[in-house]
């Protein structure tokens, strides 16, 4: 029995899907680093919880980026891999974020159209690029820094990081469009709430999880 999916916190579980806490800094599935990621360390938690032989069934519907932590959702079956990844898709799973950035905003909505450049796994706004719309209000204002409640209308590639960084409120910590980030410093960026509904009761479900307690997000407890 290996030891790295006791450190992921399950929120829910039923025989359909698998709710969790991602650990911030780890990847939602394999990568070039070799790490250990959330999707294979679950993949062993059901294999032993249950003494499932063979290969495990695990769907991704949706994904965190590495350094970002919080509430996502697995599939258990590929009937309630294909219900969700539908929710994805028409909008009716609902993603709420808490970012810090730098700098004083007052809250609306950002939309632009975004493209990924898979060398360099960055994302500009680009006319050429994909709607990107998400809607924020400010929770609080201290230390120069305002903490937003951030509603995803669309999920592109680091849409939270880029659309506010093109506006010259760039995340806290934020290593890759923070250019005054410090090296060590954690991405500001916690998905804390995850709305759906249920891929075979209908119900509908909604998990949520306090934010960090650590720097700079004790600011605002």
């Amino acid at each position: 029995m290996e030891d790295g999916f006791q450190m992921i916190k399950i929120l829910y579980e039923d025989n359909h899907i698998l709710v969790v806490e991602k650990p911030i800094n780890m990847p939602t599935q394999e990568d070039d680093s070799k790490d250990p990621d959330l999707l294979t360390e679950l993949k062993k938690y059901i294999k032993v919880k249950y003494n499932k032989p063979g290969n495990v069934y695990l769907g991704l519907v949706h994904r965190l980026d590495r350094p970002v932590g919080g509430v996502m959702v697995f599939a258990k079956t590929s009937k309630a891999a294909s219900r969700l990844s539908e929710q994805v898709r028409n909008h009716t799973l609902d993603k709420s974020y808490y970012a810090i950035v730098m700098g004083k905003v007052d809250g609306g909505i950002l939309n632009d159209k975004l493209l990924k450049n898979p060398k360099t796994n960055m994302t500009v706004v680009s006319e050429k690029g994909k709607e990107a719309v998400l809607t924020y209000k400010l929770v609080d204002y201290k230390d120069g820094m305002s903490l937003v409640d951030i509603n995803l209308e669309t999920g592109r590639s680091h849409q939270i990081r880029v659309q506010f960084s093109s506006r010259n409120y760039p995340l806290y910590g934020d290593q890759k469009y923070n250019k005054d980030a410090k090296v060590g410093e954690q991405i500001a960026l916690f998905s804390y709430k995850l709305s759906l509904i249920h891929p075979v009761t209908k119900e509908k479900m909604e998990f949520s999880l306090d934010m960090p307690n650590t720097y700079p997000w004790n600011l605002f407890k």
